[in-house]
């Protein structure tokens, strides 16, 4: 099937797409069913906006099908021929996504809209971040330098210190710095942004198809593949996570896709266009650092609600309106990003 994938890159990321999307969408109802019988629901914050008091008890971890999605096609896309590239993503974010199945089944277990500590899951998913990092460095060779278009490329990897293990292991410490906070940060973010129905699924649905095109035109075909898969699956998952929402992704799903983007920056040299490309969810992250720093000096607050999204909500506009603009803005977002990085390739 790789060999499919060399010779018609660009139908095997389509294909991609449309197995992950046709796997979820056969396999959601049998999960939806065995979470309603065994009664696992998500728990509703108790501060949150009352219209949403009535998904309580809705079935969540939907994540779990969609990671099954992708891991089946990059399974069958890779026989015969496995890459570095495609198991380090496909790891990366496979375990981000048991990171946050251990928080939703916490969350279960519980009864309560807090599973893991804080704490618990910063630690978790640094650790995650930085094996995927120095990995990428010494294995797949990734340079630790950070472009931003048409101003410079800076190179963070000037203090690198050689650790005697082998043959040694290069840690770029500026580097390194850099993407923890980026792919940690995106993590949450995105994390911060499933917060409506189709909300989270529509925004990265739309920021994995312009990250596959940026991985396409970079030449590395096998990250285009995954993030076609990614795409995919979410398509299918909004099938059943539109509004009124049949099942939730819980953390699973989207700790795990805020991760993969991340790693899909890293392994596109996009470590800084990424920011414009999920624009968005940097928004929704925004709006809530923002909201708790200027609620303790001040004891106001600037937002009617953080995250941004139930900003607008509590202004009066429904859930689908907010849902279709945000998707939008985040189409917009990603269209500006893959320009720009598209404008700066050009003649490479």
């Amino acid at each position: 099937m790789f060999s499919l994938f060399s010779a018609y890159p660009t139908f095997m990321i389509f294909l991609g797409v449309a197995i992950a999307m046709v796997i979820t969408m056969v396999l959601m109802p049998a999960w939806i069913r065995f979470l309603k019988t065994s009664h696992i629901g998500q728990q509703v914050r108790a501060d949150g906006p009352q219209s949403h008091l009535v998904k309580q008890g809705t079935p969540t971890m939907g994540g779990v099908i969609m990671l099954i999605a992708v891991i089946v096609f990059t399974l069958l896309a890779s026989v015969g021929a496995p890459t570095a590239e495609l198991w380090l993503l496909l790891g990366a974010t496979v375990a981000t996504g048991i990171l946050g199945l251990i928080d939703d089944a916490s969350k279960v277990a519980h009864e309560r809209s807090l599973g893991l500590t804080p704490k618990a899951k910063l630690i978790g998913q640094f650790l995650i971040a930085a094996v995927f990092v120095l990995v990428a460095v010494n294995l797949l060779g990734i340079k630790p330098t950070v472009e931003i278009p048409f101003v410079a490329t800076l190179d963070l990897g000037v203090l690198t210190t050689v650790v005697p293990v082998g043959e040694g292991i290069a840690i770029p410490w500026l580097y390194l710095i850099y993407c923890l906070i980026l792919l940690v940060g995106l993590c949450n973010a995105v994390n911060l942004t499933d917060g409506l129905d189709g909300l989270a699924a529509g925004t990265v649905m739309v920021v994995m198809l312009v990250m596959a095109a940026i991985a396409f035109r970079a030449g590395v075909l096998e990250p285009a593949l995954f993030a076609g898969a990614l795409a995919g699956a979410c398509i299918g998952f909004l099938w059943f996570n539109s509004h009124p929402a049949d099942i939730f992704m819980g953390d699973t799903g989207s700790l795990a896709l805020g991760m993969a983007l991340g790693c899909l920056a890293v392994v596109t040299k996009t470590e800084f266009v990424v920011i414009i490309i999920g624009g968005l969810f940097v928004a929704e992250a925004l709006s809530v650092m923002i909201q708790v720093f200027y609620y303790k000096k001040t004891k106001k607050r600037i937002f009617l609600m953080a995250p941004l999204h139930h900003h607008f909500e509590k202004k009066g506009w429904s859930e689908t309106k907010v849902v279709v603009r945000f998707w939008i803005v985040s189409g917009m977002l990603a269209a500006c990003g893959f320009v720009l990085y598209f404008a700066t390739t050009l003649g490479a």
